[in-house]
C-alpha cells in the first residue's frame, strides 16, 4: 500500500480499478494516483492497494492463491480465501481510510469475484454475493473503472512478463466467461461501474480517466484549482 498526502475535509471515496488480465490496471492505479496528488483539497490524502495482497495477511493469501501457481486449490476454497482476503483489508485499510476522507485507489474488488469465481469458475451468483457481503458489511465503489481489453491480447501482454500465475494459466474460455462478466455488471450497474477501452496507449487510457475524475466533482472543492 501506498499513500500520498494531499489534503482536504470531504468524505472519503473509494475508486476500483478492474479487468482481465493484461489490461492495465496496475499502471493506470499509478498513474492516476499522481495525477491526483496537490488536485484534491487538503488534509486529504491517496491510497493505492490491491486484492488480493492489500495486508499483511493478504499477502500470504495472495501466495496461496496466485503465487504458488503448482498447487491445487478448490473452487470453494480460492472463493473463501478471496473473502478472507477482502474481509482483512476491509477492516484494516479500506474503510479506515475511507472514515478519514481519503481516496482509496483500489487494484479489483468485489466484482471481480463476480467475474472471476461466478462466470469463470461456475459459482452461483447467490453464494458470491454472500460472501462479499460478509466480507465488506455491504461497501461498494463509489466509481469502478473497467478497463475492457481482449483475452487474447490480455493474455499475450502477460506472457511476456515470465511464469504466468494460478489464474493467468487458467484456459482461454475460462478468460472469456470473465471478459462476459465484468460486460453484464458494466450493463447492469451503468452508474457505478464505467467501461475503459483498454486497448490503446496507457497515455490514452490515463487521458480518459483523468477527464472522468474532473466530472464527478466530489473529488474537490469549489476553491481548489483543477488542471487538466
Amino acid at each position: 500500500m501506498n499513500i500520498y498526502p494531499i489534503g482536504g475535509e470531504m468524505s472519503g471515496k473509494f475508486i476500483v480499478f478492474e479487468g482481465v488480465e493484461g489490461a492495465g490496471k496496475t499502471t493506470q492505479i499509478q498513474q492516476t494516483a499522481t495525477w491526483l496528488q496537490g488536485r484534491c483539497s487538503q488534509d486529504r490524502s491517496i491510497i493505492t492497494t490491491r486484492e488480493p495482497g492489500g495486508t499483511k495477511l493478504g499477502l500470504k493469501i495472495r501466495q496461496i492463491l496466485l503465487e504458488e501457481s503448482d498447487s491445487w486449490v478448490s473452487n470453494r476454497t480460492e472463493l473463501l480465501l478471496y473473502g478472507a482476503d477482502r474481509a482483512q483489508h476491509v477492516a484494516a485499510v479500506i474503510q479506515p481510510q475511507l472514515d478519514r476522507g481519503n481516496i482509496v485507489l483500489c487494484d479489483r474488488f468485489t466484482d471481480s469475484t463476480i467475474a472471476y469465481q461466478g462466470y469463470g469458475r461456475g459459482f452461483d451468483r447467490s453464494e458470491i454475493d454472500k460472501v462479499n457481503h460478509l466480507a465488506t458489511g455491504g461497501l461498494q465503489s463509489d466509481l469502478t473503472f473497467w478497463l475492457d481489453l481482449d483475452v487474447t491480447i490480455g493474455l499475450q501482454r502477460v506472457g511476456g512478463r515470465g511464469k504466468p500465475d494460478r489464474i493467468e494459466q487458467a484456459s482461454v474460455d475460462f478468460h472469456h466467461r470473465v471478459r462476459q462478466g465484468y460486460q453484464e455488471l458494466a450493463t447492469n450497474y451503468p452508474d457505478r461501474i464505467v467501461r475503459i477501452d483498454a486497448d490503446r496507449s496507457e497515455a490514452a487510457i490515463q487521458t480518459e480517466i483523468q477527464s472522468l475524475l474532473i466530472q464527478a466533482k466530489w473529488l474537490w472543492t469549489e476553491t481548489t484549482p483543477i488542471e487538466d
